[in-house]
């Protein structure tokens, strides 16, 4: 792997909160990305850009607080990312808390319009967790056509694509980790999708992603009573071209079958709509918690 930024990696202190992340073609996200983590407390980003064209790498590049990586092998070569990730745990130090997501997803939980991970780690460690569980809430419009992605320029993805689905998810515990499914791919297309990630966690010694992201070892620590989630943004007005590009790229799980599948539903279909009965309008953390979404975590 290979640092693009011209001032090389960044060397961590105790006190920052670094952020890693993978990215593909995602520069209509990058503001606000970079802008809901920094709010957060992130101090450090460390992205790894699978051969983005649209100016995504070029963009972060010039970000002073962000370390752009570069590898020779792609997203699915590197494991789906997990390597890449592993690899650069190592380098940028272990003991420590480290967010982890990707480009198009938010973490947001009990109260973090006004509390930071300053405040939610201490929190934490208190419950005596080494993980935060979340799973991802696909967000979307009510008009996909109307949701133009020139307006991410001026206001975050959820006032955008502002719904999601109140109900119709599965949630139980297996052996190496929670499991949630559900959501509008599901209602829509049928899409089996593992919705449960860790965007937050302790990386000690004893931590791999061994065969997925969404069950990472040690297997014990998947298991915390802390729960935010991740809003998930993959539906705009250029939808067609994003769903278009993943099933050609084939480089997600069963070589992008399930864009494959939602590709042809969408020609068959002529379209796609996807509010329904269950879509409610999201307005923040005190709504997801009385939907069941998230946790109330302990104000020390």
């Amino acid at each position: 792997m290979t640092c693009l930024s011209a001032r090389g990696p960044a060397t961590l202190s105790r006190d920052d909160i670094p952020l890693m992340f993978i990215t593909h073609n995602d520069l209509k996200l990058m503001p606000s990305f970079l802008a809901h983590y920094r709010r957060l407390g992130v101090t450090r980003f460390i992205c790894i850009d699978d051969v983005s064209s649209d100016g995504t790498r070029e963009y972060l590049v010039a970000q002073p607080d962000v370390d752009v990586w570069s590898s020779i092998v792609r997203f699915k070569e590197a494991r789906r990312g997990r390597e890449w990730r592993e690899t650069l745990f190592e380098r940028y130090g272990t003991g420590r808390w480290y967010v982890n997501v990707d480009s198009d997803e938010y973490l947001v939980y009990d109260g973090y319009e006004e509390r930071g991970l300053k405040w939610l780690i201490p929190a934490l460690e208190r419950m005596g967790a080494r993980r935060m569980l979340a799973p991802m809430l696909d967000m979307y419009p009510v008009d996909l056509e109307r949701a133009d992605v020139e307006k991410l320029e001026q206001q975050a993805p959820w006032e955008i694509a502002d719904h999601f689905d109140a109900t119709g998810y599965v949630m139980h515990a297996m052996k190496r980790a929670f499991s949630v499914k559900g959501g509008p791919r599901y209602r829509k297309f049928g899409t089996d999708l593992e919705m449960v990630k860790y965007p937050l966690l302790f990386w000690d010694g004893e931590c791999c992603f061994g065969p997925s992201i969404h069950q990472p070892l040690p297997y014990d620590r998947n298991f915390p009573a802390a729960m935010g989630v991740l809003l998930h943004f993959k539906f705009f007005a250029d939808y067609a071209e994003v769903v278009d590009a993943a099933a050609a790229g084939g480089q997600y799980f069963d070589a992008s079958a399930v864009y494959v599948k939602i590709k042809e539903n969408i020609a068959n279909a002529g379209g796609l709509q996807l509010t329904s009965d269950v879509s409610v309008r999201f307005t923040g953390s005190r709504q997801l918690l009385d939907l069941g979404f998230i946790t109330r975590l302990e104000r020390a």
